[in-house]
């Protein structure tokens, strides 16, 4: 296609001359990163694209679509290239164009430090924190299993963890479940929402005396209960004092959350469903939140994520991003960048990567005690091994065949 040059003369001779993405899974998960290369010899820009679930999609999206709007721009008009692509399919938004946006986005970044010799948390505006206190997740067959994986994880300096624990049926969400979990019903490994309610305020009881008053405790729903059934479970788990309740309700009721927020005792974190900036926004100004949990690469990046990170701040809301093994190492580092340049920040999920992720991710964070550190080399201070990565190639269809089986004993089915 013609070159979509911007309306205005570059001030110097920097022009980008390729975008693509790669698709690698070194711990399973498909992974997507978008390469930005420039007529700069050995400048290039990484960025996170991963839609783990659609990764074909994206790569697709970035490799026919995106890729040929940027050749010829200069890479620090950020703001309007990453307009220009929002605006570019008409129908806008969604999580496939938005990770496609998200890759080049956070790409652009990277190239904007390393041009200025400066990690991209210095550019936008610099630390007011050393680091990002992070949490990992306890989530065993049984409830004695999980605690047993919280003390560690406690005992190894971390301040929170999520705890899940395992039900009969394939379906529950966060821990093992087994098969054949209810004998005479129509699906016999299905999820049984009255055993969650009953089950769930238990394990934070066990946890509340084994582990003491002081660690953060969390619960992720995983979006399965209904308005009034989230109260329920929220009211029930009052004296176990939860440092949140994620995701207690689909993102299809999310007109509900302000009523579900008013009546839980407890911080609700919500939004890593969300692929609307517009929608991410309304959760934080609409009353739906006390903490915004986003999958950045789903909103399109950091130039949208850092407006809604300043949004929060204007509105008393914290930020506790989304970052399990399905965001890459590039974003990851994207979302520290975020969490120590805000006074938003509360807490920021984590992910220990295999020793797999390191060496196609060379410069992967790694969690100190509990925190994460920004690297300090400019740009995100990650890089990708290309020919590492070609040793892992994705497989699809992983996440459809789990949420295919998520259904209620009566065979209906059910959000995953």
């Amino acid at each position: 296609m013609e070159e979509t040059q911007a309306p205005w003369a570059p001030r110097d001779g920097l022009r980008v001359t390729g975008v693509r993405a790669v698709v690698t899974a070194p711990e399973g998960v498909p992974l997507v990163v978008v390469r930005v290369d420039t007529t700069e010899p050995g400048l290039y820009g990484l960025g996170c694209a991963t839609f783990t679930q659609r990764f074909h999609a994206v790569a697709a999206a970035v490799d026919r679509h995106v890729a040929p709007m940027l050749t010829g721009r200069h890479p620090a008009d950020i703001e309007d290239i990453t307009r220009m692509v929002h605006y570019s399919s008409y129908w806008r938004g969604g999580p496939v164009l938005n990770s496609a946006l998200s890759g080049v986005d956070q790409a652009l970044w990277d190239i904007a430090g390393k041009r200025a010799g400066m990690p991209v948390y210095e550019l936008l505006g610099g630390r007011v924190r050393a680091a990002a206190d992070t949490y990992l997740h306890a989530g065993a067959a049984t409830v004695e299993e999980t605690l047993d994986q919280a003390r560690a994880l406690l005992a190894a300096g971390y301040r929170h963890v999520r705890l899940q624990t395992g039900a009969p049926g394939l379906g529950h969400y966060g821990a093992p479940g087994s098969r054949g979990g209810y004998p005479g019903s129509p699906y016999l490994d299905g999820w049984d929402v009255q055993r969650y309610l009953r089950e769930t305020p238990l394990l934070f009881e066990r946890a509340r005396q084994e582990l003491g008053a002081e660690p953060g405790l969390m619960h992720d729903v995983h979006s399965r209960l209904t308005p009034k059934q989230a109260i329920g479970l929220a009211r029930s788990l009052e004296p176990y004092r939860l440092f949140f309740l994620e995701d207690p309700i689909a993102p299809e009721l999310y007109d509900r959350l302000p009523e579900v927020r008013a009546a839980a005792p407890m911080p609700i974190a919500a939004g890593e469903q969300v692929s609307s900036v517009a929608d991410a926004a309304r959760l934080v100004t609409g009353g739906g939140v006390d903490l915004l949990r986003l999958h950045v690469s789903a909103v399109g990046g950091l130039t949208p994520a850092r407006k809604l990170t300043a949004l929060c701040e204007l509105m008393g809301v914290g930020t506790a991003w989304h970052s399990p093994a399905d965001v890459s190492p590039v974003g990851a580092a994207a979302n520290v960048a975020l969490d120590v340049t805000s006074p938003a920040f509360q807490i920021q999920e984590g992910h220990v990567y295999a020793d797999a992720v390191h060496e196609v991710f060379p410069g992967t964070i790694h969690p100190v005690n509990g925190y994460l550190y920004p690297n300090d080399a400019p740009g995100w201070g990650v890089d990708l091994d290309e020919a590492k990565a070609a040793e892992h190639p994705p497989v699809a269809h992983q996440h459809e065949r789990w949420s295919a089986r998520v259904r209620r004993p009566d065979g209906g089915i059910e959000a995953p």
